[in-house]
């Protein structure tokens, strides 16, 4: 089912066209290791010297990163002071119509000190993520509406937005939600237990060097 999925998504993705592109995007839909490495530009959350690296690329309005929402929390309580996790956004705009500004509004959030309120917030309410919605969960985290309102308007963010997804393309991102190992794609499901045995051979990796 996820490599049917996987097939229908790189298909979508194909039609979606880069910012200021007079062409649209190709993905490259075989396996590809991250090509746009972590760093302080990132939203990361953990420990920042942990063995481990786990990277989303997610779309708050996809139903499948609104179902590995809690997984990532799951394996983050598992794995504690070991798990270092990174969201980048990827924004499916074509057939989720508020991803965008969910997106956007995520930037406001991280720009006023929020961004992880805000993204927990988002895939916990992704089934209502109209303008009027989004603001009401910024007030609902403390953040400054009108600040938030005015840079949604102004599309404040939306060089950002594009950028995490042009830098997903470059890696083979073919769908949402696609994650990264220490760099290295997984493709199989995202299940907690095959995340932890995937999260576990790349340990075994390390210690082996």
């Amino acid at each position: 089912m996820r490599t049917r999925r996987a097939e229908i998504d790189c298909a979508l993705v194909a039609i979606l066209w880069c910012s200021g592109s007079s062409r649209p995007i190709v993905p490259m839909c075989s396996a590809m290791n991250l090509k746009t490495p972590v760093s302080n530009r990132d939203h990361a959350i953990g420990n920042p010297d942990a063995p481990v690296t786990l990277v989303e690329y997610g779309d708050f309005q996809c139903p499948y990163c609104g179902r590995v929402f809690p997984i990532v929390e799951a394996l983050r309580r598992r794995l504690g002071d070991g798990l270092r996790f990174v969201f980048r956004n990827f924004p499916l705009t074509h057939i989720h119509a508020h991803a965008e500004h969910a997106a956007e509004v995520a930037e406001a959030a991280a720009a006023q000190g929020k961004f992880w309120a805000m993204h927990d917030w988002l895939f916990r309410h992704q089934h209502t993520l109209d303008d009027d919605a989004l603001l009401a969960g910024a007030a609902e985290i403390g953040l400054d509406v009108e600040r938030v309102r005015r840079e949604l308007n102004e599309g404040a963010y939306r060089a950002r937005v594009r950028d995490d997804f042009a830098s997903g393309v470059k890696s083979g991102v073919n769908g949402t939600p696609t994650f990264y190992i220490n760099g290295i794609r997984h493709d199989a499901d995202y299940d907690i237990e095959t995340l932890l045995a995937a999260i576990e051979q790349v340990k075994l990796a390390l210690a082996a060097h």
